[in-house]
Formats: structure tokens, sequence, C-alpha cells
């Protein structure tokens, strides 16, 4: 069955038709403006752990529905890539749960930093606020071997709507060295893209969702342009990344929770945990553990995309990021009032930490070292 609406925005009415969903459209995303002249629109995930505070299992449940719906008998190696920045902690949960039946699939993610190592490949996602993605060579040999001889190809991302993106690194991964591959699962939380991605890489790929339908955006032709923050980097800042930590830039198989002997929870306590940019896998992993202890647990993430207040954004905060680039970083959604503690897990020194976040939040910090 499907269902329509519209949302009105100050640069125009995003109107949505939906045709199929295996969560209630209300259940799994909200509307937003962004920041950005080159588009208006966001689709905010109300499962995804980023923009909006969300329960690790309700997250482990998107997750591992959307891995179900991922085909068997995929040819091997199965290389699964999560996109930067929104998507790379569901990058990591589809692949933790597409472990059950392919235990020996790589999981590999875009990042905005350069780490300092030889590059694989770059892409762009020509629509976002920081458009340039990069990925970067394993340093394990047997990573690198694997990466070469991938036959099935599976991107994560949490949205797609014209399907470009995916197209754009299915082109590069394949001009800069995967010759080998037989199948291209794209693979989203909402899908706007129709068939796109099948029509530009032909009858290899396919498109997976928990949702999926057509949208519309109609111009306010008035509205003035806002001015979008420089967020765009891909410097590595004055941040040292610690190779041996890990856990997708350079492609790993397993996942590790470095975090979880850190801190403990009380049983009823309400917690969030906030992960920092893309770090989100192992500061979740930390979240969900608290949640098992029985703790009422969220987890969401500071970003660098720039949103409008209004609609899915009712809390927005501003502050420095933590990696020494100099640009914008943004919390939305965080109630201080709502939590009897607010953890901040990130993987850079914790004096990077803005203060005026830690202020604001009343929050402590938690390092992966």
């Amino acid at each position: 069955m499907t269902s329509s609406f519209a949302v009105h925005l100050q640069r125009g009415t995003l109107s949505v038709q939906v045709e199929q969903a295996a969560i209630a459209p209300e259940q799994l995303f909200g509307f937003a403006e962004r920041r950005n002249p080159k588009r208006a629109f966001l689709f905010v995930s109300k499962v995804l752990g980023r923009h909006i505070p969300v329960k690790p299992s309700v997250m482990t449940d998107a997750f591992t529905q959307l891995a179900a719906k991922i085909p068997d008998n995929l040819p091997e190696p199965i290389l699964v890539i999560g996109m930067a920045e929104t998507a790379v902690g569901l990058g990591a949960g589809v692949h933790r749960a597409l472990q059950t039946r392919y235990p020996q699939a790589m999981y590999w993610m875009s990042t905005r930093h350069s780490l300092g190592t030889p590059l694989f490949a770059r892409f762009e996602e020509e629509h976002s606020h920081a458009s340039s993605h990069l990925l970067h060579w394993p340093v394990d040999e047997a990573l690198k071997q694997q990466l070469l001889a991938t036959k099935t190809l599976i991107i994560v991302d949490d949205e797609a709507s014209t399907g470009k993106t995916f197209i754009n690194l299915a082109h590069a991964l394949q001009d800069t060295g995967l010759q080998q591959i037989e199948r291209i699962i794209a693979t989203t939380l909402t899908d706007w893209s129709g068939d796109a991605v099948q029509a530009t890489l032909g009858k290899k790929a396919q498109t997976v969702s928990l949702l999926s339908g057509t949208y519309c955006w109609q111009d306010n032709p008035n509205a003035p342009l806002p001015d979008m923050p420089k967020v765009d980097s891909v410097a590595q800042g004055q941040w040292q990344p610690n190779l041996a930590l890990d856990w997708g830039r350079l492609g790993v198989i397993h996942h590790h929770a470095t975090l979880n002997d850190k801190v403990s929870a009380n049983k009823g306590e309400k917690i969030l945990v906030l992960g920092t940019s893309e770090y989100v896998w192992r500061p979740f992993l930390l979240a969900e553990q608290l949640e098992q202890q029985g703790a009422e647990v969220y987890f969401a993430s500071t970003t660098r995309s720039p949103i409008a207040l209004g609609h899915a954004i009712h809390i927005s905060r501003a502050f420095s990021d933590n990696y020494g680039l100099g640009i914008a970083n943004f919390s939305y959604n965080v109630d201080v009032n709502q939590y009897d503690r607010i953890i901040i897990c990130t993987e850079t020194p914790a004096t990077m930490i803005d203060k005026t976040l830690l202020t604001a939040l009343n929050a402590q910090v938690i390092v992966d070292d």
C-alpha cells in the first residue's frame, strides 16, 4: 500500500510517495532543512543514531532487518563499504549482522580523514556538504589481497536520493583495481532512487532497503540560499591516528569492542552515549553493552553536517571539531535534562574535545586508546 505526504521547508516543498516499507515511515525518518546551497532537504533517520538519539536495541533491529534483505549465495569474497560520515556505523552494523551468513566478509569505510597512508580511491558525493570521500589501502597484506579479489560489493548508506553516489563509488573501485566484481548491492534504510543504480551499472546491480519510494522537490525561487559553514576538509589535521586501533578505514574482518571495559552502568540509569564524527561503531558497541546491563541507553553522534533548526531538529549546538581541522561540528537533539549521564566517546585525545561542548553537556569523555 502506498502513502504520500509533503513537508514545507523554507526553500521549497518536498513531496514523498512511499511504495514499500518494512518499517512504518513515521518510525523510520523525519525531515529537516540543510544549510547547504546544493540541496535543501534532508531525510533524518530515526533508527540510525546520528541526528536523533536512538536506543541501541532499535538500531540493532534496523541493522538486522536490512542485512536480511541482502541475498543468499552471493559470490565471495564479499566487501561491505559504509559511507562517510553518516553511514559508517550503519555499514558496520549491517556487516556484523551479515557475518552470520558470510563470516569472512570484509568491512571497509570511506572517510574524510587522511591517515597518512596510501589511498586506494577517491570519489565524489556531489550534493553533500563535504563531497570528497577517501578510501585507504589496507595495511594488512591479507586484507589487500582479499580486497582486490572482491566479487560482491555491498555499499551501505542511510538513504539514496538519486543513486549517483553509489554509481560514482562503483566506477571508482573498478577503475582502480577491483576487476572481478560480479554483484553490486546498494543497501539503504530509505531508497528514493528508483532503478538508477541498476540502470547505470547493469544486471549485476540491485538495491535493497527498508523503505522505498519517490520524491519530488518544488523549489521556492524567492528563498535566500543558506550560508554553509566550511566543513569539506579531507586533511589529516592535528590528529595523529593510531593505525593499530583502526576499526574500518583500513578494512577489518572482525569487530572489537575496545571501550567496553572503560565504563559500566547502573540498572535503570538513563545514559546518552555520544560518538564523535566518523568514530561511532565502537561507541555504539559500548552503548549496546550498557543497555544489556539494564540501563536506559540512547546513542547519537556529533557530525559535520550543517542542519537548520526546525522539523526533526529541535536542539542544535555548534562547536569546533575534535580532529584539529578547524571546522565546525554539530550536535543535534541532545536535551541534557533527559539524561543522568552523557558519555562522549572519541578516538582523538580528550583534550581535543571542545570545552564548550563538554560544559554544555556536562559530559564525561572516554578515549579509545
